[in-house]
């Protein structure tokens, strides 16, 4: 079971949200802690492909690299970290609902910590991450909505 799992309703059909959410230019459009995002070997994104992420956390900026590990088309995808001392595992669910007009996010976050990750980890990370995904998800609906 993962550390944090949140879903939110979107009224956007589950191809659309799924290539929004699965392009990682978009990733600081909608999540508070990302400074920028983008693929190393180009896109589009497939099993296997890397994504070097920066992420704030207060007033700190971390560089990671995360790896596509799943990636089922409009349904899921798992993102996993392969770097750093706080490695994350995400993965993605679209439902679709409504006869496809809408659709069902569904986002479980856990993180693997590394040397003082394993410190960092349940002390910082996981509750910051626990309060910002709710807000985000919400940010997604409103981008993706209007």
């Amino acid at each position: 079971m993962s550390a944090i799992r949140e879903s939110i309703d979107i009224s956007r059909s589950p191809e659309d949200v799924f290539a929004y959410m699965t392009d990682p230019r978009h990733l600081p459009e909608w999540q508070n802690s990302a400074v920028s995002a983008r693929p190393l070997d180009g896109a589009p994104l497939h099993v296997g492909s890397k994504i070097a992420v920066t992420r704030r956390v207060g007033r700190r900026r971390f560089p990671m690299t995360m790896e596509v590990k799943e990636l089922d088309p409009p349904h899921s995808w798992r993102l996993r970290g392969v770097d750093g001392p706080v490695r994350g595992d995400v993965r993605a669910t679209v439902e679709p609902l409504g006869g496809g007009t809408r659709s069902r996010v569904t986002l479980d976050l856990d993180f693997e910590g590394h040397g003082i990750g394993r410190v960092i980890a349940p002390l910082v990370v996981k509750p910051y991450a626990r309060r910002e995904m709710p807000r985000n998800e919400e940010k997604l609906k409103h981008l993706l909505e209007h």
